[in-house]
């Protein structure tokens, strides 16, 4: 029986594919993202947040802590060369200020909590998503959830940046029945200033998945400064029409700030604190390049 390390399984999802949906969140991610909207994912362990305007300053959780973590005063706050993430001062905590990110779930554990919104899933075309993190890094546990949804007539989607070895894919195509596939920046540099690595992996999976006949619908997160370039969006415009299928789409995700408390109960620095929320009327005009490029393309709501 497959586990992965699960931060959250959020119901009644309506933008992590089609109808209503149950997204499972997975630790564990290859890119460092600037814009990353979901921090607590991109570590591979289990990890302690202190969310600072619930703190009471108790002292409860240092009490607790058996590495002397916890640093006191009105900036109470985790010392993060100290603590192991035993979760001990979570526990101890009454206030809720300090919460757990991870906990390892099987793939049964994970099936039995998404089954129980079936009637949802039935009713609007719904299903189980997977995201993250990249929730690739885990195939087996995918695939093995993925097989449990399909005895039950359960759509399945991943949410992927195609940062992770072909084997993984080829372990979850099989029960997959739709992949939302990032494309992030379509320059090599750029890509790994803005997210750590180059593309060449993902753009080499793009190919295989659209090659295999896999149902996929492109994404791309538009921050400002980064890839919101007319240059940015021709090339990738260019690069889907080469991969040869009429069916193929993306979806623009206007940059939004919704994750950046996160950084801060991590401890963590959140570099693009100071772009601005893009205009509707600028993702417009990026729409409009992909539509006059061949490109079919919508604006997440």
């Amino acid at each position: 029986m497959s586990s992965a390390l699960i931060t959250n399984i959020q119901g009644y999802s309506i933008h992590d594919g089609p109808g209503i949906r149950t997204v499972v969140f997975i630790k564990g991610c290859p890119l460092r993202c600037k814009w990353c909207a979901n921090p607590e994912n991109l570590m591979a362990m289990r990890q302690v947040g202190w969310i600072s305007n619930l703190c009471k300053q108790c002292g409860r959780c240092a009490d607790a802590c058996p590495r002397g973590a916890i640093l006191s005063g009105p900036d109470r706050r985790i010392d993060r060369a100290r603590c192991n993430n035993c979760g001990a001062c979570v526990d101890a905590c009454f206030y809720h200020a300090l919460v757990s990110y991870g906990e390892q779930q099987t793939a049964q554990e994970v099936f039995d909590k998404v089954r129980r919104d079936k009637m949802f899933y039935d009713a609007s075309g719904g299903g189980v998503t997977v995201s993250g993190g990249e929730p690739l890094t885990q195939p087996d546990f995918v695939a093995e959830l993925f097989a449990l949804c399909r005895t039950e007539q359960i759509h399945t989607c991943a949410e992927t940046c195609l940062c992770v070895p072909r084997a993984n894919l080829e372990a979850v195509r099989p029960t997959t029945d739709l992949f939302y596939c990032d494309l992030k920046l379509m320059r090599p540099a750029d890509h790994a200033r803005y997210t750590g690595t180059d593309n060449v992996r993902i753009l080499e999976n793009a190919r295989y998945l659209a090659h295999s006949g896999a149902r996929i619908l492109f994404r791309q997160p538009i921050i400002p400064t980064v890839n919101d370039t007319e240059k940015n969006v021709l090339a990738t415009a260019a690069f889907i029409r080469s991969l040869g299928r009429e069916d193929l789409a993306i979806e623009l995700m206007p940059y939004h700030r919704m994750g950046s408390s996160k950084y801060a109960a991590l401890g963590l620095p959140y570099e693009l604190d100071s772009l601005q929320i893009m205009p509707m009327e600028a993702m417009e005009r990026l729409q409009k390049i992909y539509e006059n490029n061949g490109v079919s393309c919508a604006i997440s709501k």
